[in-house]
């Protein structure tokens, strides 16, 4: 029987991506826990197993290296080694080579690289009890810290549950499956409104078999999108090593608890919150979580606490990340807005002072570092956030430390949109960004070009006119409506013709020829077969309210202080 060579290496790639995580998860568990035979035991099986796969595909450079971890292993399971600190990092460190080494080994690589070489006679000289004295200052006994509050045991991997079948599917074969459901609603949609309109002869008996077809299709839909979601534990597991090391480089104890990793959410979700959770855990330990000697002095435990924890709220799934560090700094944040050039930023409430974190080049840090201090990580945060039709807020008590709170939908596959029409053609909004909607004359609108100030209630209101922005509809209209929305903590203004109410939209995303228009961010089809631009609120404000003409139109930063919500 002749063997699919290329569907083994895809499977082994996987499988070994998915093992190398559970090794480092349960490496950081037996760091804290060295006596753990249980945490030992799993290791030693992945290393076997990832040994036995090479070797049955001739890697045997990758088969060799693993052999050389599995002895080192084996000596700490006989007690002729010791699980100290130097020796996991050692450990991780080959968790870090095995993630190299694979796609290396496949794509025809022979040879170790100098630094996986050097790393192999490490592990070799440790395997013979002659691993060098460590002692990082983030490495002190934990006997030798004060007595402090018991911190939350690491949450472990979620087994599977008995007799459960896994299948791996491709993103590819759920999206496709997806927009085929949606497909079918809109297709049914208009056989809907052909059978509403017209008086055909049985037509009840024929509305009446519809309805159950119709519910037939938006189960399919919610299975559809069932398939879609994946729990978002894995994805904050591996957030374990990024605390732990970032920790050891700047000199300080933390520890990361995981909470609610059981909370479902949509796989384009998980992909997109990926680099926002890495500067939110940087920024935990680089500004809030203090050295080990401040902690005591201030009554606190040596170790810190980042617990980052997810859960479902109102349709939405809720990522908080919480410190138990010095928080922020109210003194230091005034100090640096004023250099931002807004006036009396004491007077600010907490929340509007505290989204100041977010805007661009903002920082506190008294001096650059290779992981802060350039006012960037926040603000990617924030941009990544919005992207994703999410909010951001930040928390703190000074000296008790900070909450930071994501806000996003389920899916981006289907929102609950807002209608609206400009001319012949429909335009939606996620209506979680809509905060009220306005009838004004055209007269009431200041600006030209389709961009200006309105007030509103006695407040200044950037606005942008989607008829001139789009060029869309044929001839102004004497009436127009503004539909105020949200956007970074401040609000502005979208003119349309008329407004349409609700929709529950399924996104479709743009070709490639529309991929970088700013503004839009997908499309959807209508009930009756027309196509309607979704709108992105972020981009409508980054590239359209800064050329509000005069420079008379508050920014985003000077409206923190200006609009409230």
């Amino acid at each position: 029987m002749q063997i699919d060579r290329e569907s083994v290496i895809r499977t082994f790639t996987a499988e070994t991506e998915e093992t190398l995580g559970q090794m480092e998860e349960a490496l950081l568990q037996l760091e804290a826990k060295p006596q753990d035979d249980g945490l030992l035991g799993l290791i030693f099986r992945i290393v076997h197993m990832l040994k036995g796969n090479a070797s049955g595909l001739d890697l045997n450079v990758l088969s060799g290296f693993a052999h050389a971890v599995e002895n080192l292993l084996a000596a700490i399971r006989k007690h002729e080694v010791a699980a100290r600190p130097g020796t996991i990092n050692l450990l991780l460190q080959s968790v870090d080579a095995f993630r190299a080494m694979v796609p290396a080994a496949l794509a025809g690589t022979p040879e170790l690289s100098s630094a996986q070489a050097e790393l192999l006679a490490r592990l070799q000289n440790a395997s013979a009890g002659l691993l060098p004295p460590v002692a990082p200052a983030a490495a002190e006994p934990e006997a030798e810290q004060p007595a402090g509050p018991a911190l939350p045991e690491a949450a472990p991997a979620t087994p599977e549950p008995a007799g459960a079948r896994g299948l791996r599917v491709g993103a590819e074969k759920l999206d496709r499956l997806l927009n085929l459901a949606g497909e079918i609603g809109v297709a049914q949609g208009r056989i809907r409104q052909f059978l509403e309109r017209f008086d055909l002869p049985g037509s009840e008996q024929l509305l009446e078999v519809f309805r159950e077809s119709d519910r037939l299709t938006m189960e399919l839909h919610e299975q559809a999108m069932e398939l879609r979601m994946v729990p978002i534990g894995p994805t904050f597991r591996r957030y374990l090593r990024v605390a732990r090391d970032l920790a050891h480089q700047h000199g300080k104890l933390a520890r990361l608890v995981i909470e609610g990793e059981e909370a479902a959410v949509d796989t384009a979700v998980i992909e997109h919150i990926r680099d926002p959770l890495t500067h939110m855990i940087r920024n935990a330990i680089d500004h809030g979580i203090e050295s080990p000697g401040v902690r005591r002095a201030a009554g606190k435990h040596a170790v810190g606490s980042i617990v980052l924890r997810a859960f479902r709220e109102a349709g939405t799934i809720v990522i908080q990340l919480s410190d138990d560090g010095a928080g922020l700094s109210r003194e230091k944040i005034c100090r640096r807005a004023q250099a931002f050039g807004i006036a009396d930023p004491e007077k600010l409430a907490p929340k509007e002072l505290y989204r100041l974190i977010f805007e661009p080049g903002f920082s506190t840090a008294e001096q650059v570092t290779e992981t802060s201090g350039r006012g960037v990580g926040m603000d990617i945060v924030r941009r990544n956030i919005e992207a994703l039709h999410g909010r951001v807020e930040v928390d703190s008590e000074e000296g008790r430390g900070a909450t930071v709170t994501i806000r996003l939908p389920l899916t981006l596959a289907i929102i609950q949109g807002f209608l609206m029409r400009v001319g012949r053609d429909m335009f939606v909004l996620p209506l979680d960004t809509v905060l009220e909607c306005v009838d004004l004359r055209v007269s009431a609108l200041e600006g030209h070009d389709g961009q200006g100030v309105m007030t509103l209630r006695g407040e200044a209101l950037p606005f942008v006119r989607l008829r001139n922005l789009f060029h869309a509809g044929d001839a102004a209209v004497a009436r127009e409506d503004v539909v105020v929305v949200r956007c970074s903590g401040s609000r502005m203004g979208i003119v349309v013709d008329e407004l349409c109410g609700e929709h529950q939209a399924v996104i479709k995303p743009l070709g490639n020829l529309f991929q970088n228009l700013p503004g839009i961010s997908g499309s959807t089809i209508l009930g009756d077969g027309r196509v309607a631009l979704v709108l992105d609120v972020p981009g409508l404000h980054r590239s359209s309210l800064p050329e509000v003409p005069g420079a008379n139109g508050p920014s985003a930063v000077e409206l923190l202080g200006r609009v409230r919500q």
